[in-house]
């Protein structure tokens, strides 16, 4: 597996750092496109065999983007855009989701807000399970309703317990056919914070993007399939200093060329100017963790209205969610 040194959870970011670093994903096939006059912008980053997995540190599988600037934003009709794109999405990964029986796995820590994504999403579902238990399908008060259930099993450090022990236990009892876990996770890039969204049907690692991986949730563990949903909430603070400084060399360079001798404007003569651009962004990131604090090499970033930005969020994901599962509600 190629180590990055980088911490995300972006298969869209992994992919760009490797054609960075190497010029070529074997394995790894890319689409792009635009999801109308949204401004929304969908990705499709597909690893289909073990020369690509490897390459990326990533399953087998699709991974897919949607860049969505307004999606941290208070805006209604943006959302509802995002959400219908989110749905869209999700159906291509599980087109016949609405006839499946569903289990919804909220995981975090709902006492953080940057890792309150799925607990609040799990929230907000329209649980439909226990009534179709009791009434079956064909009764009046469940016509229309898909089958879904919900839990979010918190952390460890709260339940002593792996979530993937958790998740493995209620789908022992309850049966579903489809698990989608919903995740906060980390970005390489300030851009991305609270504006993509990802969902792969590889499942997840939670706490990978941070440095502490745990117990993976996909079918080989849970015996299901698995679909994983996703925003970066989270960034650690030497990709922070790193896109820093990608700007200030951008500005440099807009500045005009200087000989060795000449110093400019801000400060460094035309000698600093071209080492400091000599270094790539993965270079650039790695320098920056080397010469940081040992105290700040742990240390991850979140906007600071992140309560106001994740309720909204959660509920971007969850209207899509009860969408396609109630498609005749």
């Amino acid at each position: 597996m190629e180590d990055f040194g980088t911490r995300t959870d972006l298969a869209l970011e992994s992919a760009r750092m490797f054609s960075e670093k190497n010029g070529r994903l074997p394995g790894v096939k890319i689409e792009e496109y635009d999801a109308g006059d949204t401004g929304i912008h969908v990705t499709r980053v597909r690893i289909v065999d073990e020369t690509g997995a490897r390459a990326l540190g990533k399953a087998m599988g699709d991974y897919i983007t949607l860049d969505a600037p307004m999606l941290e934003t208070a805006d209604e009709d943006s959302h509802k855009a995002i959400t219908e794109a989110v749905a869209g999405q999700l159906k291509r990964l599980a087109p016949d989701i609405h006839e499946r029986n569903v289990l919804v796995a909220g995981i975090g820590n709902r006492q953080m807000s940057p890792d309150a994504l799925g607990p609040l999403v799990a929230d907000h579902l329209f649980i439909t399970r226990h009534l179709l238990e009791t009434y079956g399908r064909d009764a009046e008060v469940t016509r229309g309703m898909g089958c879904v259930s919900a839990l979010a099993p918190g952390v460890m450090a709260q339940t002593g317990m792996e979530t993937g022990e958790i998740l493995r236990g209620a789908i022992k009892e309850t049966r579903p056919d489809l698990l989608i876990v919903v995740d906060s996770l980390a970005a390489r890039s300030v851009g991305r914070l609270n504006r993509t969204i990802q969902m792969t049907d590889t499942g997840i690692a939670p706490g990978a993007g941070i440095g502490n991986r745990r117990y993976g949730i996909s079918k080989d563990t849970v015996g299901i399939p698995v679909i994983a949903i996703g925003i970066p909430t989270v960034i650690d603070a030497a990709a922070i200093v790193s896109d820093t400084m990608e700007r200030m060399l951008n500005a440099m360079e807009q500045a005009g060329p200087l000989s060795e001798k000449e110093t400019g404007d801000d400060g460094l003569p035309g000698q600093a100017r071209r080492m400091a651009a000599a270094f790539d962004d993965q270079e650039r990131y790695l320098l920056m963790r080397e010469l940081m604090d040992p105290e700040m090499m742990d240390m991850f970033v979140t906007p600071k209205n992140m309560d106001e930005i994740i309720g909204r969020m959660s509920y971007t994901v969850s209207e899509a969610i009860n969408s396609l599962c109630h498609p005749d509600l």
